[in-house]
């Protein structure tokens, strides 16, 4: 047991990970005061920043910075590749800058400051895939450059001014192509069969195409989004082997789970976009976003902590049970949600979109605190 060695966490990284923290609980306060339930911080332009916290500030952050040490981490001189580390900064900045936009005292300029730090950190994001294209040309990557490429214009878009409404679907491209590029990373054997990986990037371009088309005419644009991201969806899943081990024990099949289950949740959201089209406001905006959101992006997050946080602070994550508890609020929450939004049910939307806000920060106090403990056994070890 005294074999066990206590591995030093970056602190590098872990100044980077409190910005998303930062945004993360302050997009969560302002997911409560969106709802329209008692929150810790009262402010109306608290409430507006809220998309682009938890877009840009904690996910951009956490995913440019999860790419940016993966870039170092397979560079032949990892001390030529710091530069991947300036996207999640460059992220992080973003956060800090458009909160102090909401304070009593705010920056001049509006959108422009926090804008213009998050086009750097996409920027940078795309600069990350390009460099990582040079050494490992794959599907996978192509499939995240485009979800790089989707991020820097929803971020260009945003700071030009545009609606948060109008460019959900950019948003949504960053996460979507960023996870589904992931999964073919990650299982890749699952996707060699066949011409799978190129029909998956093929989809994915047209995920593409389809956001400009929203912006150019959104009566056709939104139903061939929606067309495009069901048929992505579907194929990923079906060729996932989530679907055979999802019928393991433990671990593999708690990530399971909650791969399966975002898949699921994205589907909703390519519904509803390609029989209705344009959905920018109301009940249904609101199910298409956090379908999105919570029950993809979210789901995906649970399945992949165990793997993507010891890459980054070189600690590990045990599984325990917990997890599950964490992973059933969260759609329990969620499930909630999109029924009282079908029935315009206003005090159980609420009631849905708080347990969405608790399972969140559940998942953020389970994280932590089993990362703690179990450095805490390794160093008793010793």
């Amino acid at each position: 047991m005294g074999a066990l060695r206590q591995v030093r966490v970056p602190r590098g990284r872990l100044a980077v990970l409190l910005f998303a923290m930062v945004a993360v609980l302050s997009g969560l306060d302002a997911a409560l005061l969106r709802l329209g339930v008692a929150a810790p911080v009262r402010s109306d332009t608290l409430a507006q920043a809220h998309g682009p916290l938890m877009v840009f500030g904690f996910l951009g952050t956490a995913i440019t910075l999860e790419r940016a040490v993966a870039l170092r981490s397979g560079a032949r001189d990892p001390r030529r590749a710091w530069w991947g580390y300036a996207a999640p900064l460059a992220a992080g900045l973003g956060s800090v800058l458009l909160l102090l936009g909401t304070t009593p005292l705010p920056l001049p300029g509006g959108r422009a400051l926090p804008g213009a730090a998050w086009v750097a950190s996409m920027g940078v994001f795309v600069a990350i895939y390009l460099a990582v294209w040079r050494r490992q040309q794959s599907y996978a990557v192509l499939i995240q450059l485009l979800g790089a490429l989707a991020g820097l214009g929803g971020a260009a878009l945003w700071a030009r001014g545009f609606e948060v409404a109008q460019i959900v679907p950019w948003w949504a491209a960053l996460l979507v192509l960023t996870i589904m590029g992931e999964r073919l990373e990650l299982a890749r054997v699952a996707f060699v069969a066949g011409r799978t990986e190129a029909r998956v990037l093929a989809e994915s371009c047209l995920v593409v195409v389809a956001l400009v088309a929203t912006l150019l005419s959104p009566a056709w644009g939104y139903p061939l989004l929606g067309l495009a991201l069901g048929a992505l969806v579907v194929d990923v899943a079906v060729h996932d082997v989530a679907w055979r081990t999802i019928r393991s024990t433990g671990l593999v099949r708690y990530i399971a789970a909650c791969m399966l289950a975002g898949y699921a949740w994205a589907l909703v959201p390519a519904l509803v976009w390609a029989v209705r089209g344009p959905v920018l406001a109301g009940f249904a905006y609101d199910v298409v976003v956090h379908a999105l959101t919570i029950g993809f992006v979210l789901s995906m997050i649970l399945a992949h902590a165990p793997v993507i946080v010891p890459a980054i602070i070189r600690r590990p994550l045990p599984y325990h049970p917990v997890m599950w508890a964490v992973w059933a609020l969260l759609q329990a929450g969620l499930a909630l949600r999109v029924v009282a939004a079908a029935r315009e049910a206003t005090g159980a939307w609420q009631t849905g979109g708080t347990l969405s806000v608790v399972a969140l920060l559940a998942f953020l106090v389970t994280t932590v605190t089993l990362v703690a403990t179990a450095r805490t056994r390794s160093g008793g070890d010793r």
